[in-house]
């Protein structure tokens, strides 16, 4: 049985146990969500130690950090090490979106190295295995998402809710930037080649069946998802809204996990909106956003325009958070600046929690600790407490004061200065 037919039983497994002594929930309550698909904990059958992510409603948020080589820049150790230095900063969870070099030996390296769940676009290799894309055979797609259920990958993005009635409402639409998902762009320009409908969508419970069998949890891809703010709350997007709605209910009657995800580029005004919509239609799947970004213009800090994009969305309900690093619309990221896309998602995330139902407690726990640390000039313990403890011991020891305070008050530090008068009173 599959991790949610054992919950519709009741079954509580030791990995349930684990995840919900993580959540800070009831492993009663976390399995009852599981088993109506409102939370998903991914984990393939052949990946035995995997830290259990539960991902939905009540749980902490979670971060996905993205790593992979591109065609244009093949450096397997550097990909490697980007996924351990996400992992150190705190990611929750890890994809491999790959798609230049030896695709399976890349991929089974970076898993070596990943302990939380692992995800993957297997379209990508879909495409780069052919000599031309638009080559690709219908049993491709599916050999493709096999493929990687048997090397154990936890989590696949999968685009199924594209086909004819979506491709009718994108030519219809005035889109600025048209389509920007990859995995998208691959099947849309596949389909209009070939005038064939989308495997993915066509064959969706043969699909069901492979995911099924390695208890691989499905993420429905958003091919549509704006990739500008002018092309935000189109038809397009909302007509696979509809269409991925549709494919969670098949999902949770086969058996099979799955969450959905979300739009790119939003203005702050649509955010909620956007998010309250997909979480309706889906029934409450959980819902994973790259972002949204709020802004086009933060090139070389799109890590926080995402940021700023996510804290609102989880407001809104979005569980699951992709991070976003300043080499977004530049280039392939480096090292460092994966580690600065997990630190801005993960505050965000945090912001989240300190409102989220279930998790607020705990949240706002850690920061009355951190308050009280800063009220008691307790170094040690700030840091202890940051996000990015290194960064903020760093940046403190530069310019050490000769008082107790920082060096941007120093003796006149407000906290100090009404400390001691409380003293002396």
């Amino acid at each position: 049985m599959t991790l949610i037919e054992e919950a519709k039983k009741g079954v509580i497994s030791d990995f349930v146990k684990k995840a919900a002594e993580y959540e800070g929930v009831e492993a009663e309550k976390l399995i009852r969500l599981i088993s109506h698909g409102y939370v998903v904990l991914p984990k393939n059958v052949r990946r035995e130690d995997v830290k259990p992510r539960a991902i939905g409603m009540l749980t902490s948020t979670k971060v996905n950090a993205n790593v992979g080589t591109s065609a244009d820049y093949i450096n397997v150790e550097e990909e490697i090490e980007k996924a351990i230095v996400a992992q150190k900063a705190g990611a929750d969870a890890v994809m491999d979106l790959s798609s230049g070099g030896d695709l399976d030996a890349i991929r089974k390296k970076i898993m070596d190295v990943v302990k939380v769940p692992f995800g993957t676009v297997p379209i990508y290799q879909a495409a780069r295995d052919c000599r031309r894309v638009v080559d690709m055979g219908e049993d491709d797609f599916i050999k493709a998402v096999e493929k990687h259920a048997k090397d154990g990958v936890d989590f696949m993005t999968i685009h199924s809710g594209v086909n004819w009635v979506s491709i009718e409402r994108l030519k219809r639409s005035k889109r600025l930037l048209g389509v920007v998902s990859r995995g998208g762009a691959i099947i849309i320009g596949w389909m209009l080649h070939n005038e064939k409908e989308n495997p993915y969508y066509k064959d969706f419970d043969y699909l069901l069946e492979i995911l099924k069998e390695y208890d691989v949890t499905i993420s429905l891809g958003d091919a549509y998802r704006p990739g500008c703010i002018h092309d935000a709350g189109d038809r397009a997007k909302y007509t696979e809204f509809i269409m991925l709605g549709e494919l969670v209910e098949r999902c949770r009657e086969a058996g099979v996990q799955c969450m959905v995800e979300g739009p790119g580029h939003v203005p702050l005004d649509q955010i909620e909106t956007s998010v309250r919509a997909m979480k309706s239609v889906t029934d409450n799947a959980p819902l994973y956003l790259l972002g949204p970004l709020v802004t086009d213009i933060a090139a070389g800090y799109d890590h926080i325009a995402a940021a700023i994009g996510a804290a609102i969305a989880g407001m809104a309900g979005a569980d699951f958070i992709c991070y976003v690093t300043p080499s977004e619309h530049l280039a392939l990221p480096s090292v460092e600046d994966v580690r600065e896309g997990v630190i801005a998602a993960k505050i965000a995330a945090h912001a989240i929690d300190l409102i989220k139902e279930g998790q607020r407690e705990r949240a706002r726990k850690r920061d009355y600790e951190m308050s009280l640390a800063r009220k008691n000039l307790d170094w040690e313990r700030q840091f202890q407490l940051s996000i990015d403890p290194e960064k903020a011991r760093e940046i403190h020891s530069k310019r050490r004061s000769e008082s107790e305070a920082c060096s941007m008050c120093g003796d006149l530090c407000a906290i100090k200065l009404v400390k001691e008068a409380f003293e002396r009173d």
